[in-house]
């Protein structure tokens, strides 16, 4: 008996844990793509599956419905794979082990993946009903890899076997709400150069922990601090009445993640260990003023070693890691002049990490006007470059455009009315969808998003509403069986 066994709908609930006992972060979906295929093939489905894992799943029209126009049912295959301090569960070879709180579904000490675990249930769930149970019209489902680290599935797909020109993306996470459009997006990949010498001192390990985190597309608003850039801060300012040595900075996961941890290690002469332990207490003094609401459970904490020998940055090294840890454009860049409270552009610093001759920095660039993502990336561009450095770009994907008309989005408005009692909100969203590639690939097509409630996704405390899944499952069978 799985955890998720006593749950209705049954075969949603059992496909979702089916899911999530299988590891399927990033770059890391075979296992997930295959089992998919098997279960395609199992039923007769006609199943296409590329050499990167994304596949397409054709279930013909159940009888009546053959000349209702066909429809894409779409989700993305892949999770981000995040987890709590101590938690030693290896996410590229396990899953999310989940359980039951309330009216959520959890995962202990990880990232659940409901985002976007649950899309792929719902298309298994309506995939299984092979007794005309559900009604539909052609259903073509798509079902992508790599999506959280740039859209990448998608980008490299072919959509030969779609004849649908309706889609239906699963993968919004507020229910209630259409999303009708989005930013477009690319990730920044920076590199410093740094060069190393002997150094001496005590050795003294900096570690930024309890910041929020959080999606970049989603909670990028929110105020929440970033552990790379909050770190970096706190190494200029204590470079000012501390000497040190930086011998090691690592902060993020993912370029999509807002950092919710970091540390830095250090080398600072004898003696000084008082100094350093006020200018911790002066900077979280600093900390609880100004982000005491927002992300309050911020700590920087010290941990002293033995003194000895280590290969530190030279002055100069050190002098261009900390200007670009505290230069480079990070947060929210523009708020939309049409839209009150959407973000138009924003950049997220996800991933700050000192190796041995290089100074890396991940990014996620978003915007939903393309002049404005291009300006935020030379800005990135000219900062690297007046430290030496270069920048990579790459995952770069186009904004899905607000369509004035859309005969798709006026029948789930439509049908929302009568199921909820009240019509749904009409977004558009900062974080990016796969709706603008497949737009841009399959002439004509009309898009709308939708999901259940999800909560602090991308991050260890994500958790799913149970009644939210069971009322948009309802809803999706019912956009279906419209004619």
């Amino acid at each position: 008996m799985g955890v998720l066994s006593g749950l209705k709908p049954e075969p949603v609930f059992h496909y979702f844990e089916e899911i999530c006992g299988i590891p399927h972060t990033s770059h890391h979906e075979k296992a997930l793509s295959d089992y998919c295929v098997r279960f395609a093939k199992e039923r007769g489905y006609e199943c296409t599956q590329d050499e990167m894992g994304n596949l397409i799943i054709i279930a013909e029209a159940t009888p009546g419905y053959e000349e209702v126009p066909a429809v894409i049912i779409q989700g993305h295959l892949d999770m981000v794979g995040d987890k709590a301090e101590g938690c030693d569960i290896d996410m590229e070879k396990e899953g999310p082990r989940v359980y039951i709180d309330g009216d959520f579904i959890r995962a202990d000490g990880t990232t659940l993946g409901g985002d976007n675990g649950i899309a792929v249930a719902y298309a298994l769930a309506l995939l299984d009903a092979k007794d005309g149970s559900i009604p539909h019209p052609r259903v073509e489902v798509v079902l992508t890899v790599c999506e959280e680290v740039g859209l990448l599935g998608a980008s490299a797909m072919d959509f030969y076997p779609c004849r649908a020109r309706r889609m239906i993306n699963i993968d919004s996470e507020v229910e209630g709400v259409l999303t009708a459009g989005c930013a477009g997006g690319r990730r920044a990949r920076c590199h410093i150069p740094v060069r190393r010498k002997p150094c001496s001192g005590v050795r003294c390990k900096l570690e930024l922990t309890g910041l929020l985190g959080g999606h970049s597309g989603m909670e990028i608003d929110k105020g929440r601090s970033n552990a790379a850039a909050l770190l970096g801060r706190f190494l200029m300012l204590l470079k000012e009445s501390v000497p040190y040595s930086l011998v090691s900075f690592s902060a993020g996961v993912k370029e999509n993640v807002i950092p919710k941890g970091g540390f830095a290690v250090i080398l600072i002469a004898p003696g000084e260990e008082d100094a350093l332990r006020k200018e911790i207490e002066r900077f979280m003094d600093c900390m609880e003023a100004e982000y005491g609401s927002a992300d309050p459970d911020i700590r920087l904490e010290l941990t002293l070693g033995k003194a000895g020998a280590f290969p530190a940055l030279d002055d100069d090294s050190r002098l261009r890691v900390l200007t670009a840890l505290n230069l480079m454009p990070n947060g929210v860049q523009a708020m939309s002049m049409d839209l009150p409270g959407l973000v138009e552009t924003s950049i997220n610093l996800g991933v700050a990490e000192l190796v041995d001759d290089e100074l890396i920095l991940r990014q996620s660039i978003r915007s939903s006007v393309s002049s404005a993502k291009e300006m935020v990336s030379k800005k990135v561009t000219l900062l690297a470059e007046q430290l030496g450095g270069r920048v990579d770009f790459q995952g770069d994907y186009p904004a899905w455009p607000f369509a004035r008309n859309s005969r798709l989005r006026d029948l789930c408005v439509e049908i929302f009315a009568k199921q909820y009692g009240y019509e749904p909100k009409i977004e558009l969203m900062h974080a990016g969808l796969e709706c603008g590639i497949l737009s841009g690939k399959l002439d004509g097509l009309d898009c709308i998003s939708f999901g259940p409630n999800q909560f602090d996704i991308h991050t260890p405390n994500e958790h799913l509403s149970i009644s939210s899944a069971v009322r948009v499952w309802e809803y999706l069978k019912a956009i279906l069986a419209a004619k």
